[in-house]
């Protein structure tokens, strides 16, 4: 039965998420504040989080950023939940790793409909990550070892920016639209439009340096990776 951490400072909607996600055949353990969920979620490693954005001690982003950036909790997926709905809000909850962003009110159905894509996503993804790791040029990922370099410097990056990059190398020499990239790396469709692809392309190519002219953009349409790599 796959764990479900659930980090929420509402006692109502906190039994709302476990009630629901028990009935789905979850296993679910809710903690109320920020400082005892991160230490939960590194002493049970769930196989998901789903994280209130505002708690009373410790802010959501932190602890999305505490559990991506240690080596036995990155990649556990997580999905924010929380009352603001803005498209920035929902861009930096991707940029510090969220997996996902449901916004309250929330019918419980969907919450978990998201969460069994988010996990079975994972679970293909640990499937095919033997046959991931790729070089390219300057470029080396390393999905078992959730390992990017460019000139043999290492990049850090989110698991949502490792799976655009990859997909981007899967497709290479063919354009991949926005709506495929939503469909296809955030795994279906969410609230999100398409400038939300442009930022996080903006931001991956920023990361990867010299690297980033892999990625071309074609005006109109998408983006497409190299299909050979040049001198840089």
């Amino acid at each position: 039965m796959m764990k479900i951490l659930v980090i929420e400072d509402d006692a109502d909607i906190a039994e709302l998420i476990q009630f629901n996600l028990e009935q789905a055949q979850y296993r679910v353990t809710v903690c109320t504040n920020g400082k005892a969920g991160l230490a939960k979620a590194q002493e049970i490693i769930p196989d998901l989080v789903v994280l209130d954005l505002m708690l009373p001690d410790m802010g959501g982003l932190e602890i999305c950023r505490e559990l991506k950036g240690d080596e036995e909790t990155k990649r556990i997926p997580v999905l924010m939940l929380t009352a603001k709905s803005e498209e920035i809000d929902r861009i930096v909850g991707f940029e510090v790793g969220a997996d996902d962003y449901l916004t309250k009110p929330f019918s419980p159905r969907e919450l978990a409909l998201r969460i069994k894509a988010i996990l079975r996503r994972a679970q293909e993804q640990a499937d095919e990550v033997s046959a991931q790791a790729f070089q390219f040029g300057e470029l080396t990922a390393d999905p078992e070892k959730f390992l990017v370099t460019v000139s043999a410097v290492e990049v850090k990056m989110t698991a949502l920016e490792f799976r655009l990059l990859q997909f981007l190398y899967e497709t290479r020499g063919r354009v991949a639209s926005r709506d495929m990239l939503l469909d296809r790396v955030w795994g279906y469709n969410v609230a999100l439009t398409t400038r939300t692809v442009d930022t996080h392309i903006k931001r991956l190519r920023e990361k990867l340096g010299v690297a980033g002219d892999y990625i071309e953009t074609i005006r109109g349409v998408g983006y497409r990776f190299k299909e050979r790599a040049d001198a840089i």
